[in-house]
């Protein structure tokens, strides 16, 4: 705000400290432009900017009145400088001019008491400015805002931009994005393609936008700037810039690009602005995070088929040629760097084997770190889980994988070989105590492993050291070992047994395998997971989903006029499927494994903390468990005492206090207070709060949250029970009992299950080998630095629902990313030898097909005519 106050500041409000942006006290409309332009609202200037319908009449005759002698004193104070800049020789016009303009200033406010000095400076500087043709960068949209405020309403499909905005109380320069809800105050529907196209500098890019709208509004901005150079270069057309592209072609089309001009070249440019102040300056085109994207959205729709088919052949060929497996084109960074590629133009030169190893590594090391110095900081707040995840490579090497996680992102913190320590408890315990040392023990809410009994025995050694953080096992292999002694019992056991036989036959026959997408609508009966029993369990589901096709696809015609059905393994599994007493077995399995799968998966997502769910679900699940069998004792307790077993191994204080703490759950009406919740919630208190006074506070203040008292009765707070996770829940209303919140957030922060790392079965072996040498093991602990952070970065982006983790998911039949135990229910060693069909002709499965834009019929066709697979 200006120190002499104008007069219409007394009718308007800053927005944000912003002295360019005023709402209008009377109808409430931000202005964007500072006072002048708030003042021709409040005066109604239509033809010019849209007027205020509630100022009172006399303030708008006020307004206008001060208007006109500021515009008098304006036209006067011009004439006088151009009276005094003909007075003088050309020579030095420039500067007389200035000195008059100077003049002018001190005589205008002589003559005027009543004018303002800040409105004055403010209209002597844009007089200035104007006259020298030296406006700024980011007045770049300021003649197209001018132009927008004309009209109260969006051009009619003139510009795709007005398809994904809306205009917020009429006003052409204030858009709110359809996909994120971002507000954007001013530069109009310019602005807003800008964030939608992701272009970065200006305004945030939308982390929401689907990707065809992104890639469209992309490529609409990248042909407007193509329109700019056709204008500029008459003589030549687009291919032949991309062909020769020439240092005065990149400065126009790669803006990003270093110019040659050295300081010499730049001040006489400035010189020459200066002499010729009304030339029009060029206009800075697109930023360079959005460009690579654009122009190979362009370049491709002018390249031909032949190019792209060598392209393809040539991205094949190094696949090929360096052993990289095929899932490798599923990384989010594949489609990036091409775009990158295409961008610079031909003859870019890849980096070296030693720049890869070196320069390259060190500073995606870096980069990945600053992300992770972020997560670090919130650990103060939400507190972390430390996850062991425990594996072995495919050389036999058990290598453990150490994750932190908090609600704002997991982070690899090591990768250690274990091979020589893992049946160690005491050395298992060294190995965790450098990592509670490194993350620290305040920072530390829960310390989980698996359940193998070193692991255990060194956890618990690790919580009794330390006591300030709980020990637990993972929730996720908890429920894969109630799912496997369910799996091994007789009755089981045989269900599944069955249920494999069929899908080996169908998976290891082209045709069989042709023939069964084809009745199921392109389904898939594989359900492949990350755990053994999950997989079994996942794929028995999907088999009795698809029961009916299955039973359509063995008694057709063209089942029995095939080969197959002459063959004894194929009358085998048609009598397996034709079978009831198969069908009703897989049921009743199905009746005491799709709960424990639920609760596995709600374990694994990464939607919200999933702690505060995990004892409620249990119970749900027992409790439905008994329900299928219609409470019926004899037939559901071998179930529960296998469920019941695990169940005790697995439970923590942690998981009582969270499900205490949950909102959504506490004020159930079926919500009831135990024993093991009571002592549970005041082990945590103990553990967790050091601080005596905090530690009584914390016991005093929760019979508000108990009886729903101040804050935590508020409307807003109930209908947030369900709808807000319980941690943000509780940041929100419980701001009147701080040592309950910061005890209650830091519970209900942490995970339960080792489930968000993933174990990525084609990493590099040469990640994890130890060296003598201290350099390459250097260098080795910041390639699997970056691998993994890399990956759950993106993990952290997809979840946030922006888009999709990879271009395709999975294909069953592949030995990529799978384990050995899942490959089973694929392999066949006894495989039939079948009609004249090979795995080039096999159509993809339904979500494959999907994530390449394949047609229904199956037949993946990566939006090109002739790339595809016949079904």
């Amino acid at each position: 705000m200006p120190r002499n106050p104008d007069i219409g500041w007394e009718h308007g409000t800053m927005v944000g400290g912003h002295r360019h942006h005023v709402q209008c006290n009377y109808c409430q409309m931000t202005m964007i432009g500072g006072i002048t332009r708030f003042k021709k609202h409040l005066a109604s200037n239509r033809g010019e900017i849209k007027g205020c319908d509630s100022v009172p009449k006399d303030v708008q005759e006020m307004i206008n009145k001060h208007l006109a002698t500021l515009q008098t004193r304006k036209e006067e104070g011009r004439k006088k400088k151009r009276r005094t800049i003909f007075a003088v020789p050309l020579s030095v016009g420039h500067k007389m001019g200035s000195d008059a303009s100077d003049g002018y200033t001190e005589s205008a406010a002589h003559e005027s008491p009543n004018f303002h000095d800040g409105e004055m400076h403010s209209s002597k500087l844009a007089d200035k400015q104007v006259s020298a043709g030296t406006r700024a960068l980011a007045d770049i949209f300021s003649s197209g805002m001018a132009r927008d405020e004309q009209a109260l309403q969006p051009p009619k499909a003139t510009d795709p931009g007005w398809s994904h905005g809306l205009m917020v109380n009429g006003d052409r320069q204030k858009i709110k994005c359809i996909y994120c809800d971002k507000v954007m105050s001013g530069g109009g529907i310019s602005r807003l393609k800008q964030h939608l196209a992701g272009e970065r500098g200006n305004i945030a890019p939308c982390e929401k936008v689907p990707d065809d709208v992104k890639a469209q509004i992309q490529q609409h901005i990248g042909f407007k700037v193509l329109e700019k150079l056709k204008k500029q270069k008459e003589s030549e057309n687009f291919r032949s810039v991309v062909k020769h592209d020439t240092k005065e072609e990149c400065e126009d089309i790669v803006p990003y690009a270093t110019s040659s001009r050295d300081i010499s070249g730049k001040r006489r440019r400035k010189e020459l602005d200066e002499e010729r102040p009304h030339r029009r300056r060029p206009k800075k085109l697109l930023n360079p995070q959005v460009l690579p994207a654009a122009r190979s959205t362009l370049y491709h729709a002018f390249a031909s088929q032949e190019s792209i088919d060598q392209a393809d052949v040539a991205v094949a060929k190094f696949m090929f040629d360096a052993g990289i497996p095929f899932s490798a084109v599923n990384s989010c960074y594949f489609q990036r760097m091409a775009d990158a590629i295409a961008a610079v133009g031909p003859g870019y030169k890849m980096p070296t084997y030693h720049s890869l190893r070196s320069k390259l590594l060190n500073n995606c090391a870096n980069e990945v770190g600053e992300v992770c110095k972020e997560i670090r900081k919130s650990w103060e707040v939400t507190g972390c889980t430390v996850m062991v995840d425990r594996w072995m490579d495919k050389n036999g090497q058990v290598v453990i994988n150490f994750f932190a996680y908090c609600p704002k992102g997991t982070m690899l913190l090591k990768s250690v070989d274990a091979s020589d320590s893992e049946e160690c408890s005491e050395s298992l315990v060294g190995l965790f105590d450098c990592i509670v040392q490194e993350v620290g023990a305040a920072n530390i809410v829960n310390f989980i492993t698996d359940s193998t009994p070193c692991y255990k025995a060194a956890g618990q050694m690790l919580m009794d050291r330390y006591r300030t953080f709980f020990w637990s096992i993972c929730a996720s292999n908890s429920i894969e070992s109630m799912l496997k002694g369910i799996g091994e019992l007789d009755e089981v056991k045989e269900t599944l047994s069955k249920a494999k036989r069929i899908c080996q036959f169908i998976y290891n026959n082209a045709w069989v395998l042709n023939f069964m997408r084809k009745k199921t609508d392109g389904k898939d009966i594989f359900q492949p997971a990350m755990t053994e029993f999950v997989t079994k369990f996942l794929t028995l589901d999907s088999m009795v989903s698809l029961k009916d096709c299955l039973h359509q696809m063995f008694t057709s015609t063209q089942w029995e006029q095939s080969i197959f059905s002459k063959q004894s393994v194929g009358e085998e599994v048609k009598e397996i499927v034709l079978d009831s007493q198969f069908w009703l077995s897989c049921t009743k399995v199905m009746k005491i494994s799709r709960p424990l799968v639920t609760v596995f998966h709600l374990v694994d997502s990464e939607d919200r903390p999933s702690i505060g769910y995990l004892y409620d679900a249990l119970e749900k699940a027992k409790k439905a468990i008994i329900l299928a069998f219609n409470s019926e004792e004899a037939e559901y307790m071998p179930f529960l005492e296998i469920v019941d077993r695990a169940r005790e191994e697995l439970h923590s204080p942690l998981h009582a206090a969270a499900y205490y703490l949950n909102p959504s759950i506490y004020y159930n009406p079926s919500f009831s207070i135990t024993n093991v919740i009571q002592k549970g919630l005041l082990d945590c208190i103990e553990t967790l709060e050091p601080n005596l006074t905090a530690q009584d506070n914390i016991t005093r203040h929760k019979a508000f949250y108990e009886e729903a008292l101040g804050d935590f009765s508020r409307p807003v707070a109930s209908r947030g029970r369900e709808s807000l996770s319980p941690a943000t829940w509780w940041s929100l209303y419980a701001s009147d009992y701080p040592e309950l919140q910061r005890f209650a957030v830091k519970i209900l922060s942490q995970a339960c299950g080792i489930s968000a790392s993933e174990k990525d079965w084609n990493m590099p072996t040469c990640v994890h080998p130890k060296s003598k040498n201290k350099l390459e093991n250097e260098r080795l602990n910041n390639l699997t630095f970056v691998h993994h952070n890399l990956r759950l970065q993106q993990r952290q982006f997809a979840a946030s629902g922006s888009k999709s983790l990879a271009r395709g998911e999975h294909d069953p039949i592949s030995l990529e990313g799978r384990s050995a135990s899942c490959g089973e229910w694929i392999e066949d060693p006894g495989a039939l030898e079948g009609e004249d069909v090979s795995w080039m002709n096999v159509a993809l499965p339904s979500d494959v097909c999907e994530a390449l834009g394949a047609d229904d019929g199956g037949a993946a066709t990566r939006d090109r005519s002739d790339d595809s697979m016949d079904s």
